[in-house]
């Protein structure tokens, strides 16, 4: 908060000292006395300082943070049409909330051993500080992963009974066929549309107020991690018949893990294009001529990601020192490349292991207790002046 009204303070600072109305400007000029002029200095002030000043919006991932108490009115930085869904449906925010926690999960257990991490930051209403200002490749990848973790979030409580507004879906009844012959829609059938359709409808509505480039990059990315969901629905089929012959089958649609979901988002972030706007403002040009044009499945983004290998404030860059990093590896996990060049400390600890394990009837597994000395690396932290300079 109190960094929060040293920004007010500085931008009301740098408009005064461009002219503001009934101020009285210290040098003299031609447009001190007239107050038409002033007026417009002021004004375009004003525009400039919008104009320059990065989006350092609130997001709905906060609610992840809320838990079961999820209070809409107390959510920072919802739209309008955000706050009614969110006072309308109590049991669907409840929903997204646990979902977040998943899809956070998932995105630093795709990134565990990358320099940038995914990390969130305790008690930040923005969830991931100021990394996700810059309209990079890790952006692209958090807009579509929560997009996706909310698809699966709704759609797994409308099929267990927890959503009043949905159920199973209703267009899987009767007979249908695959490459295995007839069967017969029964159970349960993932309601994966309802998902989409409010997940797009509740996340997209805060980009749809504004129009600018990075808006249509986040409304790119979402619709991305909306649809790679549904890439992976899967036919589950049971059996009847005399010895499980199946002559009979019950089937259903059902989601896969999210683990799938995660992975191949993570694959179009390795692939993800560079583009920038168009001429008329309404979608993408692939930025190099010499790499393919963007299609609607591919992660789109506007600026090169920063090394993250120091502490950057201003970046949102927490650096990569004392994170735990492989000695042999020569991979994004390898010490060289996640300690920046910088070198490893080595500690030796104990660990406690389970070994000697033998099968006793019936039915168990008992096993000894063994210590063993292991060696953990840690990347070194910078040479003070710089870290200075990058803070």
């Amino acid at each position: 908060m109190l960094g929060l009204n040293r920004i007010l303070s500085h931008r009301a600072a740098r408009i005064r000292s461009c002219g503001s109305p009934g101020t009285r400007p210290s040098t003299r000029s031609s447009s001190c006395h007239n107050p038409g002029a002033s007026s417009r200095i002021y004004c375009a002030c004003v525009l400039l300082l919008l104009l320059v000043t990065p989006r350092v919006d609130s997001s709905w991932w906060y609610i992840g943070a809320l838990g079961a108490r999820v209070i809409c009115d107390n959510i920072p930085g919802l739209v309008n049409k955000q706050r009614q869904l969110c006072q309308r449906h109590p049991d669907i925010m409840q929903a997204i909330g646990e979902g977040t926690k998943e899809w956070i999960r998932e995105c630093q257990h795709q990134f565990r051993h990358h320099r940038w991490n995914c990390s969130t930051l305790d008690r930040d209403h923005t969830v991931f500080g100021r990394v996700l200002l810059r309209s990079s490749r890790e952006a692209a990848f958090v807009y579509a992963i929560s997009s996706a973790g909310v698809v699966y979030a709704l759609t797994r409580a409308c099929s267990q009974g927890e959503l009043k507004t949905c159920n199973c879906d209703p267009h899987k009844r009767g007979r249908a066929s695959d490459e295995r012959g007839e069967f017969d829609w029964g159970g349960c059938s993932d309601n994966i549309n309802y998902g989409i359709k409010f997940a797009k409808a509740f996340i997209d509505a805060k980009e749809r107020t504004v129009r600018d480039a990075r808006a249509l990059m986040n409304l790119h990315n979402n619709r991305c991690g909306r649809t790679a969901v549904k890439r992976f629905m899967k036919l589950e089929c049971k059996c009847h018949g005399v010895s499980g012959s199946c002559t009979l089958r019950t089937c259903w649609m059902a989601m896969s893990d999210f683990r799938k979901t995660g992975d191949y988002l993570r694959r179009k972030y390795n692939g993800a294009i560079e583009v920038t706007m168009n001429q008329d403002g309404t979608g993408f040009a692939v930025a190099n001529k010499a790499f393919r044009k963007a299609t609607k499945n591919d992660l789109v983004y506007f600026e090169n990601s920063p090394d993250y290998c120091l502490q950057d404030k201003s970046a949102g860059s927490l650096g990569t020192a004392g994170r735990v990093c492989n000695k042999t590896s020569r991979g994004t996990d390898g010490c060289e490349v996640m300690c920046c060049g910088r070198g490893y400390d080595t500690t030796r600890v104990k660990q406690i292991t389970k070994c000697e394990c033998k099968f006793k009837w019936c039915c168990a597994v008992e096993c000894k207790d063994c210590e063993e000395a292991v060696d953990i690396h840690t990347c070194k932290a910078p040479k003070r002046a710089e870290w200075l300079d990058q803070t």
